[in-house]
């Protein structure tokens, strides 16, 4: 079993700030960790090696600073690590990212499973998964909840996906992408063999140009169809509390209701 997963390094959300006169977000100084949401994606990855042995290669598009969350998913127990890193793919909006990551997948080739976290945190779109399943023309199982089975002799998975009915049980043929949500699995911690073996493990870096048959144009900001004009902060809200004081909660219950009705927030209505 091949397994390639997907990660992205995102700024930690507690620690963001923007600035005032740009508009954009300010990263420098501020922490980085691995999208919350792909940590579950590299532990399923690693369940399902540890049943069927295999390897679990991680991918990871961004600046040479995105090597750190490369390095943590090794010492999670990933076998190896990919960073893609180049000027071209700078800017790229979700279209673009998808094509360069399913370009990097093809060149790696002979996968069973793409697994992906269900969205990332800075973006929250949820479209990089669907879209490097459809750049590569395979099946797409998004919000998985739990992977049943794998039957490597069928070609097949059988998924558990949240949606807003419920569960919903799904069946597809491999390879798949397959983007997960908390509820799949609890990652794991690396341990100290981990972190020592993520020190020494070369990450390969591909640049553009090592994507051969690739677009160029496709690449980045050129690639990109949508573009941030203003990121800002909401203003806070100007909101006043008022404590209703009774001496018993029906007394408080009953004088809430009138003075919700006197503001008209509802209204009385009789039904025969």
């Amino acid at each position: 079993m091949h397994a390639i997963v997907c990660i992205k390094q995102v700024p930690d959300t507690t620690e963001v700030s923007i600035n005032p006169e740009t508009g954009t977000l300010i990263r420098e100084g501020v922490p980085s960790i691995i999208n919350p949401f792909d940590t579950y994606a590299i532990e399923e990855a690693l369940l399902w090696r540890e049943k069927f042995g295999g390897r679990v290669t991680v991918v990871s598009m961004g600046p040479p600073q995105a090597e750190d969350a490369l390095r943590e998913a090794i010492a999670m127990g990933a076998d190896e690590a990919i960073l893609l890193s180049d000027r071209a793919f700078a800017g790229a909006d979700t279209l673009a990212t998808a094509y360069t990551l399913a370009e990097a997948i093809r060149r790696i080739g002979d996968y069973d499973l793409v697994i992906c976290g269900r969205q990332a945190i800075d973006g929250d779109t949820g479209q990089v998964g669907p879209g490097i399943a459809n750049r590569l023309g395979i099946p797409q199982l998004t919000y998985v909840s739990k992977i049943r089975q794998v039957d490597f002799e069928t070609s097949t998975i059988t998924v558990e996906r949240l949606v807003e009915e419920g569960c919903e049980v799904v069946v597809s043929t491999l390879p798949a992408v397959i983007t997960v949500n908390k509820d799949i699995n609890q990652p794991r911690y690396p341990d100290f063999k981990g972190v020592m073996r993520s020190r020494g493990v070369e990450i390969p870096v591909w640049d553009a140009g090592m994507l051969e048959g690739a677009d160029p144009a496709q690449f980045g900001l050129d690639g990109s169809p949508t573009r941030v004009v203003r990121v800002f902060t909401p203003p806070p809200r100007q909101e006043e509390a008022e404590i209703i004081e009774a001496d018993t909660v029906e007394e408080a219950a009953a004088l809430l209701a009138e003075r919700l009705l006197a503001e008209e927030v509802i209204r009385n209505q009789v039904f025969s």
